[in-house]
Formats: structure tokens, sequence, C-alpha cells
């Protein structure tokens, strides 16, 4: 069985060197670096990982527990998370909990009995009790997206009262007064924070929100197209829709399109989140969110906090979104005479 002493012998330099190399530690120049990961290879070396876990408590190894994996805000994350995470020697286990928070304290008590060196959580409700779990068996956790009443926990999230007061400030000033909002579980801290912005910029317009549509539902599309066929039931239906999520924003845009509405000319919709290069629907108005800077910030606190000789103090990042105006946002058309095409019906499911 091969040595420590036996890929430094092969790669020509020290074992100090071999060691920052597969420890992610330290500075070791590119040669050095492909010199000693080449003997490796051709040794067939194997750390022994279990001995150097006992000696220092550490597994090199951090959770990232996420609601909804498949959505591409929370992929980007999780990009970011591994990008600062790697070259630090951290491997990175990834979580999906589906926004439920029975499946989110069920993988806490997995990653705790597997002994994970920290978890970043993007909790399912504002008061999780995953955090308190952590606390007890002594676990670090930053919290990603995400609010939760209790301040004493490091946070990376974007600003979403800020972010959707810019998209209803878009809206009311292609002259909208009649503004839907559709947005996910009430006890998730990024509906309650992007209704909010929504009433303040309503407010500032001199419009009272409470006339307005809120619809409160879930992140997913199936959840976009039911509330959307609620707006289009109703008598009073509005102009625009300002979509909490891009999911949110996918199934009321197919709601929308079967109900024979035309976006932008019959009805405007602004989206909460970007969608990466590549994906469907370009036309789209968003509100981006720095999704990368959250999972690499996160990333960077949790191993600072691992690394620190002393307790931290709990730390909140908040970072700014951006408005991104796309051709799904226009002014309003007066409102015409001629009857309008059948709604759709809100009890069925998309096809």
């Amino acid at each position: 069985m091969s040595t420590l002493n036996d890929v430094a012998k092969l790669a020509g330099v020290s074992t100090m060197t071999v060691s920052r190399v597969i420890n992610g530690s330290g500075y070791t120049s590119p040669e050095s670096r492909a010199r000693v990961n080449r003997a490796i290879a051709e040794l067939g070396y194997m750390p022994n990982v279990l001995a150097r876990q006992l000696r220092s408590r550490r597994t090199k190894t951090l959770a990232l527990v996420m609601t909804d994996i498949a959505n591409p805000f929370f992929t980007t994350i999780a990009r970011g998370v591994e990008d600062a995470a790697r070259p630090k020697g951290y491997a990175v286990m990834f979580c999906n909990t589906d926004e439920s928070v029975d499946e989110e304290l069920d993988y806490v008590r997995v990653l705790i009995q597997r002994r994970v060196d920290g978890v970043l959580l993007v909790p399912a409700s504002d008061s999780s009790g995953s955090l308190e779990l952590l606390k007890a068996h002594g676990l670090p956790a930053v919290v990603l997206d995400r609010r939760l009443r209790s301040g004493e926990v490091d946070a990376v999230r974007a600003d979403s009262e800020g972010g959707a007061y810019l998209a209803a400030r878009h809206l009311l000033d292609l002259g909208h007064r009649e503004i839907a909002v559709l947005v996910g579980p009430e006890s998730v801290s990024t509906s309650a924070d992007r209704v909010s912005g929504y009433r303040r910029a309503m407010l500032e317009a001199g419009i009272d929100p409470g006339t307005q549509q809120i619809l409160f539902g879930q992140y997913t599309e199936a959840s976009g197209y039911e509330m959307t066929g609620r707006l289009l039931a109703a008598q009073s239906r509005p102009t625009a829709i300002f979509a909490g999520n891009n999911f949110i924003a996918f199934g009321a845009i197919q709601g929308l399109r079967e109900a024979g509405k035309e976006i932008p000319d019959d009805i405007s919709i602004v989206v909460f989140d970007d969608l990466p290069q590549g994906w469907v629907m370009p036309f789209l108005t968003v509100i981006a969110q720095p999704a990368y800077e959250i999972g690499r910030l996160a990333a960077e606190m949790m191993i600072e906090r691992l690394g620190a000789d002393q307790p931290l103090e709990p730390r909140t990042i908040v970072l700014p979104c951006e408005l991104i105006t796309r051709r799904s946002s226009a002014p309003p058309r007066l409102r015409s005479a001629k009857p309008t095409p059948a709604t759709l019906n809100p009890t069925e499911s998309p096809a």
C-alpha cells in the first residue's frame, strides 16, 4: 500500500506539499499540484480519511439543505456553495426537502448522525426547529435565502422586500393600477417580504393594497396555474401579475395562454427570479437575485466559522436585487367592451 512518502518521492516534492494538495490547505504552485495529483493517480494512493477525521473530529463535509433542488435558483446557489467549498477541501452533500418541515427535520437528524461539519439551510418555515436540533448537537448552521424569527444564526439572503418594491414600482410606472400578487406559503419569509415590498410601493402610489388580489400558495408551477385560474374567475381582473418565483410564473403563463390571454398585450407579468441562460422564456421581466453569491458567501461564512479560534458573533448579509426589464411588461391596454375569452376553470389541472 502506497504512503504519503511514496507520493512525495514520486512527485519530487515534500510530504508537506502532498498534504496541502490532499487537504486543500495552504498555497501550492499549479505545477507541484499537478505532479502530486499524477503521482497519486499512478500509485493509487488513498489517504486514510477515517484516521484523520478521528484525530481532528472533522469530516470536511458540509450539507446544503434546500427546499427545491429542481429550481434553477437553488441549483445556482448550490454551484456557489460548491465552488467556495471545494478549494478549501470540503465536500458538499445536497438534500432536498420539497418545502416540508418534516423532511427537513429528517434530513437534519441524518446529517447529525453522519457527523457533517456544518449545515447550510434553506428553511421550510420561518420558525425552524432544525436550528435548535443542530445547536443541541453543537453543529454550526448558516441560513440561506430566508429569514427566521431567531436572529442568532449566520444568514445570507437577497433583499426580497426591496426586490418586490422594484417590481411593483416598475408596473406602477408603466401605468398599472390593478396588480395581482402570487406568492408561496404565508409562513415563509420570502412570501411575506415580497408582499411587504409590493404593499410599500402601492401605498406610495396612493393605492390601497387591500383592494388588490394577493394570493398565497406554493412556490410551484401547479400552484401558479391554480392561483391564475382564481384570478381569471374573479369579477375584477388585474392588468398585471407579480409572480413570487419563476415556477409560479410558469404556471401563471400556462393558465393565461389557455385562457386566450396574450402577454403583455392583455396582461403584464413580472417575476421574482431570473433564469440561467439557455432556459425558456427569455422575454420575462424579472427581479434577479444574486443566487451564486448567496451560495458562495454562505459557504465562506461557514468555513470561516469552522476555522475560527474563538466563537464568532452571528452575522447577516443581505444582497441587493436587480430589475431586468424585458418584453413581458408593458403599459396596460385600454379595457375593451368586447366579450372576453372563456376563463380557466380553477379546478382543472395543468396538462
